[in-house]
């Protein structure tokens, strides 16, 4: 008889991966484990503990030490060390459980077979999905701890690595956005554009694509695909170039719509409008910018759209139209809350993707006409601000870093919150 197991003790004593699975008996597991523990400490001993050191001071001597690198390769070792916590504790679970399923009668896995076997079975997905987290670790969560770590320094024009050496200033950067008059007048005023912006740009565009799908799957209309056809021509062209195009129909002083449109409307209904002024005063950039997006974007929504309608039974439309229902009802009661069940995942995408528009903003026009100071035009997004504040004469890198860490909490809190609230997430089984 097998003497019972403590899967407590063999879960503590996999703080050192492979001394738990020596415990239970697997020792093969537990080699490989200890392989890991062992590349770890080796990795630790020859760069680890000078990367942490140099991530620490951020370097001693300008022009030697560059602190820029310093502070990445600290990001790139906190990493590794992560990775190495995610193995402790993938090899405490699997020490407890195995200790458990010992008492429990089952035999540990002694022979190279019956773990490849047992691999094979439990581990075949996470080998899969194994590319997948990499890709994101390189991609997304590392450039995110670097823009993490970048709004605790001083790197500005003013201190620029290697000529002189970076600090942690805590929450200095913070701090300066919200109390120094400057930055909290402009902040302010930014983000207040930015949430008119995101709200009308997408509520338009969201709302004319809706319309125009409901519309074209009604009986009455004929020759559908034609419309359809019309309809995705703004999505078929590179909206790089829609935005240049429109830039110029919008000139004040060439532009098709203030010497040919304003004055064939003067002409058709005696009136006498003069040339408006779109990219020079700020309100009719602005009013421009929400047009262009909304011509833009709305090809996408009636496309989802009309393929939502589809799944709508038409017995229920025909009972609705029987019993009285109004079309207005119809699309009230039936119609809309089937398009939102399907859709609102979408929809949530389409006002934070405006959130962070950077291209029609900063194409039409430049994020101007006018300054609001600090390198911000009256009509700069934050997203398109902080590109300014980055690249200009006197890029101030660690504020763009903070700002850009408030960009993605508030994008990230709605995005939750609505996800939420409207049950998207949810997977059936889970």
């Amino acid at each position: 008889m097998y003497k019972r197991k403590n899967p407590l003790a063999a879960a503590m004593l996999s703080v050192v991966p492979g001394l738990g699975q020596i415990y239970n008996g697997e020792l093969l597991k537990a080699g490989a484990f200890l392989v890991l523990n062992m590349l770890f400490a080796i990795e630790m001993y020859a760069v680890g503990f000078a990367a942490m050191t140099s991530f620490i001071t951020l370097g001693t001597v300008p022009y030697e030490h560059n602190s820029l690198f310093l502070l990445i390769q600290g990001v790139m070792q906190l990493i590794v060390m992560l990775i190495f916590v995610l193995i402790v504790m993938l090899s405490m679970r699997d020490a407890f459980i195995t200790a458990k399923k010992f008492n429990n009668g089952e035999a540990p896995n002694t022979s190279f077979s019956e773990l490849f076997r047992a691999a094979k079975e439990t581990g075949f997905p996470y080998l899969l999905t194994a590319p997948a987290v990499f890709m994101i670790i390189v991609a997304i969560i590392f450039p995110l701890l670097v823009t993490v770590f970048f709004a605790f320094v001083n790197y500005d024009f003013r201190n620029m690595p290697p000529a002189k050496l970076l600090d942690w200033v805590g929450f200095d950067n913070y701090r300066s956005i919200f109390t120094f008059a400057s930055y909290r007048s402009t902040f302010m005023q930014v983000f207040r554009w930015n949430i008119i912006w995101t709200l009308l740009a997408t509520t338009l565009q969201i709302s004319l694509g809706m319309f125009l799908a409901v519309l074209c799957n009604q009986k009455f209309v004929k020759f559908k695909r034609l419309f359809g056809i019309i309809f995705l021509l703004p999505w078929a062209v590179p909206s790089f170039i829609t935005i240049l195009t429109f830039s110029n129909i919008f000139n004040v002083s060439f532009g098709a719509i203030n010497t040919q449109l304003i004055p064939l409307i003067n002409q058709l209904f005696f009136l006498n409008i003069g040339a408006i002024p779109w990219r020079t005063d700020p309100f009719w950039t602005k009013a421009a910018l929400i047009g262009i997006q909304t011509w833009l974007a709305f090809p996408y929504v009636y496309v989802i759209v009309s393929g939502i309608l589809q799944s709508i039974s038409p017995e229920i439309n025909e009972a609705a139209t029987i019993d009285g229902v109004t079309v207005w009802q119809r699309f009230r009661r039936i119609t809309f809350p089937h398009i939102m069940m399907i859709a609102s995942p979408i929809f949530v995408v389409q006002y934070t993707g405006n959130f962070n528009n950077f291209a029609v903003i900063y194409l039409f026009n430049g994020g101007g006409p006018g300054s609001l100071g600090n390198m911000a035009g009256t009509s700069d997004i934050l997203i398109s601000w902080v590109f300014k504040m980055s690249t200009g004469d006197a890029p101030q890198h660690s504020v763009v870093a903070a700002i850009l860490l408030i960009i993605s909490a508030i994008v990230i809190s709605v995005a939750i919150i609505v996800f939420w609230r409207t049950k998207a997430l949810d997977m059936e089984g889970l």
